[in-house]
């Protein structure tokens, strides 16, 4: 019987289309055929690696369908997420994304691959799929951790139950007791109107129900309770493959994930090099988090406060500034000279955790900066700004106890702010020094072994995706 022939159609944002690039270059170093789908203007984060993995002998491709921004009134450059003008243009782009379904059959139906694997917020791909026989896996970026704490919110809406927005209440039915506020909890999940977006939630339950499985970029070590609960008590069907990011084994591959760095990934080394083993904390909020200016004001005191080296990556380009940093203190940049590093843009990030220098990573808890910090064997400071990060930090700071919290209090897709310098250095030198930090740094390098072992050979994720594929086969062997 021939080969598997599976195709990967990640959401159009750096945080899904980067591990769905490695998922496709995993399957791919596995004997499997790998197209991924995409849209002309995201192409640029793929063609690179696929060029250099088809040219060592893999079979991995890129497909391209056409992104109808205009037709739904949004500007004809906006085919990523990371680029919507604002909130209220998000349904836009779901709209636009929906209208992909037809273009998708027609590729599907021209290329009968044996598996699509798509993002969750494509809920109409399981539809398009099915019309050809063809199993849909649903991709959600996220941890078992967020998936179970998500519905057990839907679920059972404890928020309702508090007499104030800062009382904590206790997420239910969880193998741990976890706590959150309700502010820090999306207002889309508070909220008892149907909005644009609520709909959106609504199919995207629905279709994890109809999917044949869902993939998962976690290892069963990180989160073994949380896979269990996905499993066996919310009875979906699952796989684990990751952690992604450490199927990237040189220099080249770690420094160019996603966009093009800003800075050259041997002068970053070269300044690494200089400093201390674990004396360097690394300060990055990932591709979307938004903070206020008073907030990245404060940040800069509390990182200066704190009396550490660090590397700062500063990629808050507010329009209304014209990247002025008017937020900056007078005279922070001549002051940490020597002491600090700041990127600003684009930063090799796994090259960066990965380098004995680093000993903390100041963190908003997105699930590939998580995971990335985990492999890096790092404690972390945790900052949760919004998405399912509130939920990833009590991965680290309740159940690991490998992360201290800044304190973030509020769920907040822009402007994000009101955590203080204080705050911000207290929880930097608790995780950087002292016994407690000596603690979390051992419990941190105990867990990046098990992640490299769970993609080792035989280990965890290994065995996960060979299950995979052997029920594919078999899926296709029978139809």
């Amino acid at each position: 019987m021939g080969e598997l022939h599976v195709l990967f159609f990640p959401f159009m944002a750096q945080g899904h289309m980067i591990p769905t690039l490695d998922m496709a270059k995993l399957f791919a170093s596995r004997s499997v055929k790998a197209t991924i789908i995409t849209t002309p203007l995201n192409q640029p984060v793929f063609s690179k690696a696929v060029d250099k993995y088809s040219q060592l002998g893999l079979q991995i491709q890129i497909r391209l369908l056409q992104f109808p921004a205009v037709e739904v009134g949004l500007p004809e450059d906006c085919e990523s997420a990371d680029k919507i003008p604002s909130s209220d243009a998000l349904p836009k782009f779901f709209k636009a994304c929906a209208m992909l379904q037809k273009p998708l059959e027609d590729l599907l139906q021209e290329l009968r691959p044996n598996c699509l694997v798509a993002d969750m917020f494509f809920p109409w791909a399981t539809e398009a799929a099915a019309k050809f026989d063809i199993p849909r896996l649903i991709f959600h970026g996220s941890s078992y951790l967020a998936m179970c704490a998500t519905d057990s919110l839907r679920t059972h809406k404890p928020f309702n139950d508090v007499s104030s927005d800062l009382e904590l209440f206790n997420i239910p039915n969880l193998p741990h007791e976890l706590k959150l506020t309700r502010l820090q909890v999306s207002p889309m999940e508070r909220s008892e109107i149907e909005t644009p977006f609520t709909e959106i939630l609504k199919r995207l339950t629905e279709s994890e129900e109809t999917s044949y499985g869902v993939i998962f970029n976690s290892f069963y070590e990180l989160e073994p309770d949380y896979a269990e609960h996905y499993k066996n008590v919310l009875g979906r069907r699952a796989w684990s493959v990751g952690p992604l990011s450490l199927y990237n084994r040189d220099v080249e591959d770690k420094a160019q994930r996603g966009k093009k760095s800003a800075i050259d990934e041997h002068k970053c080394l070269e300044w690494l090099d200089s400093k201390n083993p674990h004396s360097v904390v690394y300060v990055c909020f990932g591709s979307v988090a938004n903070f206020a200016p008073s907030q990245l004001h404060e940040m800069a005191m509390g990182i200066e406060a704190s009396g550490m080296d660090f590397v700062w990556v500063i990629r808050n380009k507010r329009e209304e500034d014209n990247g002025s940093e008017k937020w900056m203190p007078e005279g922070f940049e001549e002051r940490t000279k020597g002491k600090g590093l700041i990127i600003r843009g684009w930063a090799p990030q796994v090259l960066i955790l990965d380098h004995e220098a680093v000993g903390a990573f100041v963190t908003h808890c997105g699930w590939n900066s998580t995971l990335e910090g985990i492999c890096g064997g790092v404690p972390m400071v945790t900052w949760p700004v919004f998405a399912e990060q509130f939920v990833n930090e009590k991965l680290m700071t309740d159940i690991l106890g490998t992360g201290i919290g800044v304190g973030s209090k509020e769920w907040k897709r822009a402007d994000s702010d009101g955590v203080k310098r204080e705050a911000i250095a207290e929880a930097i030198k608790k995780v950087m020094i002292g016994e407690e930090s000596e603690e979390m740094r051992s419990r941190a390098k105990a867990m990046k072994e098990k992640a490299k072992k769970a993609i080792e050979e035989g280990g965890s994720s290994y065995l996960g995706l060979s299950s995979l594929l052997d029920e594919l086969r078999a899926y296709h062997a029978k139809h």
